[in-house]
């Protein structure tokens, strides 16, 4: 498919459109739901107004960091995709994660020390946010920024950075919890880690690798479905979508908030419509087409059940 079927302009104030699209904004905004979320969850209440617009800021300030210093890190080896040709990327409208463009500094539309000053311009922001809210927050971010550094550096090494990519992801719920509480509960953070770990492995990155299957070969890459095959990696996509479900359950009961019987069976829709039939369609059909469908829809799972607790927590 040619790369003219989706057309940008980036000339002018467009040019952002580059910067959010380093940083995988439209994602990045998703992934903020799974803090407001897990935060939610625990205490029970909305918190103060002041801690709210502060979360936000330092939420989006740090996810747009660390997606941004995915390509930073990864910049020699997609530069190296990219003049290779036959890179997925502005072709893909269908891609949540090319939703604007992939790789804008590897195709030139960006140059290297644009993008090195966004990642750690907002990079500070986060930080300085973190620290308001609770020094641990700082740690957190700090170590979700050196394993997604270790994440990209392993995309040639071994299929085992997808564990990697899980605990990254969970950071900033884990983050979020402490921003609202000095002291949660450690089961609630325990099931919250691997809730969303398993979220991220089964609903996010290998169906992001298994859409990607063609190109990795291509350059070498070692994913899941490569060195473990398709059938392995839907074995695991499949696993992982039943535990997180299972998780999003118990973290439901162990959350100060009581839920009644129709937010029960809301939580039960969101839980099959944008994790479970996406991915039983996967497992019978064995298709790459529908490991996107799975990443798109399950990208919207914290959305989903996010709304489901705003509507509780407001009525």
């Amino acid at each position: 498919m040619a790369e003219t079927s989706c057309q940008y302009d980036f000339t002018g104030i467009a040019r952002l459109k580059l910067f959010w699209a380093l940083s995988r904004t439209p994602h990045g905004l998703l992934d903020m739901c799974t803090a407001a979320l897990a935060s939610l969850l625990w205490l029970g209440h909305f918190p103060s107004f002041k801690i709210i617009g502060l979360g936000l800021i330092t939420v989006f300030a740090g996810y747009t960091a660390v997606y941004a210093l995915n390509d930073v890190v990864g910049y020699r080896s997609d530069k190296k995709k990219v003049q290779q040709g036959n890179l997925r990327g502005i072709e893909d409208c269908e891609d949540l994660d090319a939703v604007l463009v992939r790789y804008p500094m590897a195709r030139g539309l960006l140059s290297f020390k644009e993008g090195l000053v966004w990642a750690v311009a907002w990079g500070l922001l986060a930080l300085i946010g973190a620290y308001l809210l609770n020094p641990i927050c700082v740690l957190i971010f700090v170590g979700g920024c050196i394993l997604e550094t270790v994440y990209c550096l392993m995309w040639n090494i071994s299929p085992s950075r997808t564990l990697l990519s899980g605990v990254v992801k969970a950071a900033g719920p884990i983050a979020a919890v402490f921003a609202v509480d000095p002291n949660p509960s450690a089961p609630y953070l325990i099931v919250l880690f691997l809730l969303i770990f398993f979220w991220e492995i089964g609903g996010q990155n290998v169906p992001n690798d298994w859409i990607d299957l063609e190109e990795d070969v291509r350059f070498g890459a070692r994913t899941v479905p490569i060195r473990l095959g398709v059938e392995e990696a839907n074995v695991i996509i499949f696993g992982s979508i039943i535990l997180t479900v299972i998780l999003s359950g118990i973290l439901l009961i162990l959350s100060p908030v009581t839920f009644e019987l129709p937010f029960i069976i809301a939580f039960a829709f969101v839980g099959f419509y944008f994790l479970l039939m996406p991915t039983i369609k996967l497992y019978q059909s064995e298709e790459s087409s529908h490991a996107l469908i799975l990443f798109n829809k399950a990208s919207y799972y914290p959305l989903a059940l996010l709304v489901v607790v705003v509507i509780k927590l407001i009525i």
